[in-house]
């Protein structure tokens, strides 16, 4: 199924909103809870999958919802269309403070990218949205984004979400070694691993954590520079959260002598 040629534009700086604008019949999905507003004409309906295989049956759409429940996020997806006979706008906004990027899929390798499992946001109906398991062992228990991923596939627009500040590297036959749990997508023909951030004295002393995340090959890569586990960690840095992210070994032990 082609995917719905949709117009859009980014509002925001910090915290950004996607404002789409949808001709006559078309369709965009999204995840649910993420509407801000949307205009008289458009109707919104709750699905059991995203519709990319129109002829997909009963067991097709429990087996996606299965993997969506895999991935911590909702059995459902939000179809909104425009019902109307002139363009009408929705908007959607990301539940964190960051950035919002436009992918278009048709201009990347298989028409496919990899990304961390909350990182979707919304995307042109005919986008395909399935998970993704991380072969890698070290990968999967130290790269903060696990064994289960979000592999997002088509030929039109998608949207992702990150904290901070995102910014897109390409590699051409290059290693490119990242904070683990700052890497928000990738294509699919890098390699991602994860390995030792350098010698025993670094990894206890230097701040930067044990492990290192690793891609290698030609392909683009999204790096996002505020992660929201990173960012619970730093207002809450005696809770829970505190060690989910980078940082010296000894970090919990120095707070023992703080006050």
């Amino acid at each position: 199924m082609r995917s719905h040629e949709i117009d859009y534009k980014i509002i925001g700086e910090d915290i950004q909103i996607v404002e789409i604008e949808l001709d006559p019949s078309e369709t965009v999905i999204a995840e649910a809870g993420s509407m801000l507003f949307m205009e008289d004409g458009i109707q919104f309906e709750t699905k059991m999958g995203d519709g990319s295989q129109p002829q997909q049956g009963m067991l097709g759409k429990l087996l996606q919802a299965g993997g969506r429940a895999l991935m911590g996020e909702s059995l459902f997806m939000t179809h909104f269309t425009n019902l109307g006979s002139l363009k009408r706008k929705v908007a959607f906004a990301a539940p964190y403070p960051g950035t919002i990027k436009a992918v278009n899929l048709n201009e990347i390798m298989g028409n496919a990218l990899i990304v961390q499992k909350d990182a979707f946001l919304c995307a042109a109906m005919g986008t395909s949205i399935s998970i993704h398991l991380n072969k890698r062992m070290g990968a999967g228990f130290f790269g903060g984004e696990g064994f289960i991923l979000q592999k997002i596939q088509g030929d039109g627009l998608a949207f992702i979400h990150s904290g901070g500040v995102v910014i897109e590297r390409q590699l051409n036959n290059e290693t490119l070694r990242v904070d683990t749990g700052c890497v928000v997508g990738f294509e699919p023909q890098l390699q991602f691993d994860i390995e030792r951030s350098g010698s025993l004295k670094s990894m206890i002393f230097g701040g930067e954590g044990i492990f290192l995340a690793t891609l290698r090959g030609t392909g683009k890569v999204w790096i996002q520079s505020l992660p929201i586990s990173k960012l619970i960690q730093r207002l809450s840095p005696a809770g829970g959260n505190a060690s989910k992210e980078s940082g010296s070994v000894l970090g919990g032990l120095g707070r023992m002598f703080e006050d």
